[in-house]
């Protein structure tokens, strides 16, 4: 995912998100109606920036008997202009009035209490365990940005959620939107039906140029210049290889049929990003995963400028390799069993919402829970390696007690400052 998306977008960019792809073809969203079930279906949009500006875009698109019908941020300035862009695209489907419009730390739960059917939770990943807790409490379908947490007691409870989320049998919907792209399908399919063999290695990256950043505004306090700029604080981010990179790790585990490492080893720092503007995240990562079978998993990722850019999969096994690159749209098998893609085209972010709906109109409702937590927590496995410098094992990482950020929020706040790790001193927690 381009880092662009997260800007504050026009719509009209919006609509074309995941245009780096060439030859898209949207697939007929209507499909996703399919006669089934005429109810209109209220939509709630919890995080209106420009992920959850264009995945309301998209929502709206997906089904014909569908309309927003409450917003929530901590942001007004970022809620009226989500309001008035969608608005222009979408007309009268957009059906927002004043006494559903909630600004503050408390506004997903006025979204959750105002008679919406489905929401969509896009702010920032540390305030997503609740979040999704209290919308799956509340009985809510969902589509749930990536990633799911930023530590793992976070993850422990995307994990107990999704196992509500099956009992009160309703959809939830992850925006690990690789999972949703028909190359990408047709790729992943071939190599877990053994067209590579058995795997020995995975080298993935996600090698990227600088961030978006807000200057500071008068007026501001500091807990609202770090909101504003949550990307660079891992308490809010989880930083760059769990908000970011996030996408080449959940594909590596794709590939692994959903196997989980054993350990992982890291490395990582700040070459380039070294103002405090940064927070304390850094610019680059580069982590091996070991796997109980042998296999290796090895992890680039980097947001330097003026630097090579990579954003791809590469699977290895016994009878060939497998070469999966977002940035080129180049998928291919070599070796024993040679295959290349010529199939259609999609557009990964609105196939996601058309199944999501087509979910939620036929009753077979999708569960994206397990493998959306398992990734994020393979991510967070790799900080917590690469922070620290040491081996950090599965159970570990699993079990781990840091808790990031604080429990309670305003704007009054201190926001919590943290040195940034250094691999070798930084404690594992």
């Amino acid at each position: 995912m381009s880092t662009s998306r997260r800007d504050v977008l026009k719509m009209a960019s919006i609509a074309l998100a995941g245009s780096t792809l060439p030859a898209i073809t949207i697939l007929n969203p209507n499909r996703a109606f399919a006669g089934v079930n005429a109810e209109t279906l209220k939509i709630g949009l919890i995080g209106c920036g420009g992920r959850g500006s264009g995945a309301a875009n998209q929502a709206l698109k997906a089904d014909p008997n569908v309309v927003l019908h409450a917003m929530g941020d901590i942001f007004k300035d970022k809620m009226d202009s989500s309001l008035e862009n969608l608005t222009k695209v979408h007309g009268a489907k957009v059906k927002v009035d004043e006494g559903h419009k909630f600004v503050g730390f408390d506004a997903f739960k006025k979204v959750l209490d105002s008679g919406v059917d489905v929401v969509i939770l896009a702010t920032p990943p540390h305030f997503r365990p609740e979040h999704l807790t209290a919308a799956i409490n509340a009985g809510k379908h969902v589509f749930c940005e990536k990633p799911v947490a930023v530590d793992a007691p976070g993850v422990r409870k995307v994990l107990d959620a999704a196992k509500l989320a099956k009992q009160k049998n309703v959809s939830l919907m992850s925006g690990f939107c690789w999972r949703y792209h028909e190359p990408k399908r047709a790729s992943f399919g071939k190599i877990l039906d053994g067209a590579v063999g058995d795997i020995s290695a995975i080298y993935n990256t996600y090698d990227t140029g600088t961030l978006w950043s807000f200057p500071r505004v008068q007026g501001w306090t500091d807990a609202e210049y770090v909101l504003r700029n949550w990307t660079y604080y891992t308490w809010l981010a989880g930083d760059h290889i769990v908000e970011q990179a996030v996408h080449s790790i959940d594909m590596m585990s794709w590939a692994m049929g959903g196997k989980l490492p054993v350990s992982a080893v890291g490395t990582g720092g700040r070459q380039v990003r070294t103002d405090s503007l940064f927070g304390n995240i850094f610019d680059h990562f580069s982590v091996v995963y070991d796997y109980e079978n042998g296999a290796k998993g090895f992890h680039h990722s980097r947001q330097q400028a003026n630097c090579e850019n990579s954003y791809l999969v590469e699977t290895i096994g016994t009878k060939g390799r497998a070469m999966v690159n977002c940035a080129r749209n180049v998928h291919e098998i070599f070796g024993q069993n040679p295959w290349k893609y010529s199939g259609a085209q999609n557009d990964m972010y609105q196939t996601e919402h058309n199944e999501l709906f087509a979910s939620i109109r036929s009753g077979k409702h999708v569960n994206d829970g397990e493998f959306m937590a398992q990734s994020t927590l393979i991510a967070i496995m790799g900080r917590m390696a690469s922070y620290t410098g040491k081996r950090v094992t599965w159970d570990e990482a699993m079990n781990s007690t840091e808790k990031l950020g604080p429990d309670t929020y305003s704007f009054d706040m201190k926001p919590p400052v943290v040195e940034v790790a250094k691999p070798g001193i930084t404690a594992f927690s």
